[in-house]
């Protein structure tokens, strides 16, 4: 398989022709959608479904710190499934969770299990109403071991280490308020006792779901995706998968999506992906965007732009300005692009603008 088919296939889908008539449908939302930066999810939303849509008024889904401790919406019959696959399998996998911080917490001189249930036992013992972040985490860093916690310069205080945080929360039965400006906590619904027993079939569907959105793709993508060890995804590798060449490296997906593999629509689509979309979260960075200096425009150290998917192909970026009601856009192509396809991306600049509530836009082309 060459990357334009693997391409057209993940097209497919993530629901980016625009055959799903509500997110519950969607595959990106039953696999968790991130929602890190300002309307992220929703908009990931508008480029897949028509008409209204409004995520916070949607009782079906909840917003919680899941995969990789980013703000993920699930669907809430999904949620504890969800959750039980974040219970670390053993402590190499705990502080592999921990991504950037886990030199601090593997000096705790506890075992890192030990560590992440220590702060979802205290986060939920605190958290019995909404609450605010910073008050959440000045309550709990208040009854945590002092190693637990970290000076914070920017907060000019003590509090408990972020990421800690972030992965202990759901053990916790704490989920995030959906619209809440600041970050506000809050117990979730129906909440059940602390589990600490692994779920390894749970860890695996979510290496499936992974799999069949942004496969074919191999055992470290994925373990990069979930955010634990290569190790560990090795140990809960799903079954009935098939394995396929892509651009001469063996990649894996699910038997199931073979066919649909094979013979993909065509990808005659025009879309303006938010930044963190689903799409642009494959691990497989050089095979989405093969030119190096490309790449850079795409996934920057701070403040990723969106995407510009055109002709099958991630064909630029776009940034947006607000001023009062005005919303300007600017789109910068890799290279030129047909007239057809330029409209078609001011219509979905159109409705970009109307789903962020702005009564007016502009598009402005660069490159």
């Amino acid at each position: 398989m060459d990357r334009r088919q693997v391409l057209a296939y993940r097209i497919a889908e993530h629901g980016l022709h625009r055959k799903a008539r509500d997110a519950a449908e969607l595959a990106v939302v039953r696999a968790g959608l991130q929602d890190s930066m300002r309307d992220t999810a929703l908009l990931a939303l508008v480029a897949r479904l028509d008409g209204p849509m409004s995520l916070e008024d949607d009782d079906r889904l909840v917003l919680a710190w899941t995969l990789r401790g980013a703000p993920h919406y699930h669907l809430r019959s999904d949620l504890p499934e969800a959750i039980r696959a974040l219970v670390p399998l053993d402590d190499a996998d705990a502080l592999a969770r921990m991504l950037w911080q886990r030199k601090e917490m593997a000096a705790t001189g506890l075992s890192a299990r030990e560590v992440v249930f220590t702060a979802a036992a205290a986060i939920r013992k605190v958290v019995t109403k909404p609450m605010t972040k910073g008050a959440v985490s000045a309550a709990v860093t208040k009854v945590l071991p002092p190693s637990f916690s970290r000076w914070c310069r920017g907060c000019n205080a003590t509090h408990i280490q972020e990421q800690l945080m972030r992965i202990a929360t759901p053990h916790g039965g704490v989920r995030l308020v959906a619209g809440a400006s600041p970050a506000t906590l809050a117990p979730l619904e129906g909440r059940g006792r602390q589990r600490r027993t692994p779920d390894p079939a749970a860890a695996a569907n979510v290496v499936s779901g992974y799999l069949r959105l942004n496969g074919p793709a191999t055992p470290g993508e994925a373990a990069e995706y979930v955010g634990t060890a290569r190790a560990v995804v090795d140990r809960t590798w799903p079954s009935g998968l098939a394995s396929v060449k892509v651009e001469g490296k063996v990649r894996y997906l699910p038997s199931s999506r073979l066919a649909a593999l094979e013979n993909p629509p065509e990808p005659d689509v025009v879309r303006l992906l938010p930044p963190w979309d689903p799409f642009i979260q494959a691990r497989d960075k050089a095979l989405l965007v093969p030119d190096p200096a490309r790449r850079k425009e795409v996934w920057k150290m701070l403040g990723n732009p969106g995407v510009l998917l055109a002709d099958g192909d991630i064909a630029g970026t776009w940034r947006t300005k607000s001023s009062g009601t005005k919303l300007t856009f600017t789109v910068t192509t890799f290279d030129p692009l047909r007239p057809p396809v330029r409209e078609e991306a001011e219509a979905e600049a159109a409705r970009v603008a109307a789903a962020r509530g702005f009564e007016k836009h502009t598009v402005t082309w660069a490159g």
